[in-house]
């Protein structure tokens, strides 16, 4: 709690204290008669002047046989002390500490109030999305009528229960910032009491507070990480948990042959690219890769939900995805959004990256030997499954606009490893782990 301000009353007690009886005001070079009466060193002598003989004390009439008197230290310092927590330089000292300290807290309040703001519109997005993934999730179950029930409820259980830890954490973040507020309002109307009491206050000290309440920062919900996990290509994962094979489910892509780079060969069936030690006599074509070692699908997609998986092995290196057809197909170009490209690529056969730009570098726990690649032109997501397991690599949010091709690169080789082809998988492999 705060220290009371000192009363008026014995501000004034203290003042009339150290207050000469001769001159009434504070003493000056303040003296001690031996009747233990205090009066200026100045006053005194100058009531004594021209006295023969005994002389008396102003105050209580005593008298003594010589004009003896001592100068008393510790009353002078407190005249000082006093004359100096009276001065207009003094208080105008502490009304600017007040006032600074009033700001401060008037700032941490206002932040704090920022901070409930947003836990409060937060609070309202995860509730928001959560109920936006629940509806898309009971839409997605419907086509699959009553033998998908277990697996809907227990998703949807799963989705509460994700929802409820987020919203958990931002409640105690909120509580807590609340809580903050409350002591600082509470510091303020005694700052405020305080402030309004300064002229009163001798010797000066500023009130205790309460201390400052410990507020972490404002909780982070990444609302994609969370969508992105449910509304994946929902249908086929539940399908894929539930069959060791499912036809049709994958896109029936098929390496477009005019597009391929000289030193790629396309399999006779169209499913199969390889890059290889020489360079293949292909036909001019508009629409050939002739600087980097790319090849596009014949299909494209330019609206609705796609989904294709290609099998990479134990390949060094790769880069897939999709691509823009207005690509340039005739330079080297950096794969990445600003030109055309969205693509997962491996390098040095344990290193998987996003072709952002600069590259993301991914954690990935274990080699896929499959990739599943999703793609939302309605909403212009892109993402990178391990196809293994289901499991989200990746996903570009500001996917691309327009008509776009899958894409693939089986990458020079270094002549260090055998070569891989890359594989276009019509239908899901025979298991799924995990």
């Amino acid at each position: 709690m705060a220290a009371a301000a000192p009363s008026s009353s014995s501000k004034g007690s203290l003042r009339e204290d150290l207050t000469c009886a001769i001159c009434c005001d504070l003493f000056r070079e303040p003296v001690m008669l031996p009747c233990m009466h205090h009066f200026c060193k100045p006053c005194i002598s100058r009531y004594w002047r021209g006295t023969l003989g005994p002389v008396s004390c102003p105050q209580c009439r005593k008298e003594f046989h010589s004009k003896q008197f001592q100068t008393n230290f510790l009353v002078a310092a407190m005249v000082e002390k006093v004359r100096a927590t009276t001065s207009d330089s003094y208080t105008k000292s502490l009304e600017k500490k007040l006032r600074e300290m009033m700001e401060s807290h008037r700032q941490r309040k206002e932040n704090f109030i920022l901070g409930v703001r947003k836990d409060k519109d937060l609070i309202n997005v995860i509730n928001r999305v959560g109920t936006d993934i629940k509806t898309r999730i009971k839409g997605e179950f419907q086509a699959l009528h009553q033998i998908l029930e277990e697996e809907k409820t227990s998703m949807l259980e799963q989705v509460t229960r994700e929802q409820e830890e987020q919203l958990e954490k931002v409640q105690r973040h909120l509580e807590a910032s609340e809580s903050a507020i409350t002591d600082l309002e509470e510091n303020m109307q005694v700052l405020q009491q305080f402030s309004s009491a300064v002229d009163n206050i001798e010797p000066a000290e500023l009130p205790q507070l309460r201390p400052f309440s410990h507020v972490d920062r404002v909780h982070h919900f990444d609302v994609d990480a969370f969508s992105n996990r449910y509304l994946a290509p929902l249908q086929y994962m539940t399908w894929r948990r539930m069959f060791k094979s499912l036809r049709p489910g994958l896109s029936p892509l098929t390496f477009d042959v005019d597009t391929a780079h000289p030193s790629i060969h396309v399999s006779r069936d169209k499913t199969a690219a390889v890059e290889c030690d020489f360079m293949t006599q292909h036909a001019c074509h508009s629409k050939r890769f002739l600087q980097c070692v790319n090849v596009l699908a014949a299909q494209s997609f330019h609206s609705g939900r796609h989904y294709w998986e290609v099998e990479v092995g134990s390949s060094a290196k790769w880069d897939l995805g999709v691509a823009s057809e207005a690509v340039d197909r005739r330079a080297r170009v950096k794969l990445s959004p600003e030109n055309g490209y969205w693509t997962l690529r491996l390098r040095n056969r344990s290193e998987y990256w996003a072709g952002t730009q600069p590259w993301t570098r991914l954690q990935v726990s274990c080699s896929p030997q499959r990739l599943g690649v999703y793609l939302d032109c309605d909403e212009r997501k892109v993402s990178f499954y391990n196809a293994d397991d289901m499991s989200l690599l990746y996903t570009f949010k500001n996917g691309p606009r327009g008509k776009v091709f899958p894409f693939f690169s089986p990458c020079i080789s270094d002549g260090r490893h055998g070569l891989q082809p890359i594989k276009l998988l019509h239908h899901p492999a025979e298991s799924l782990h995990g």
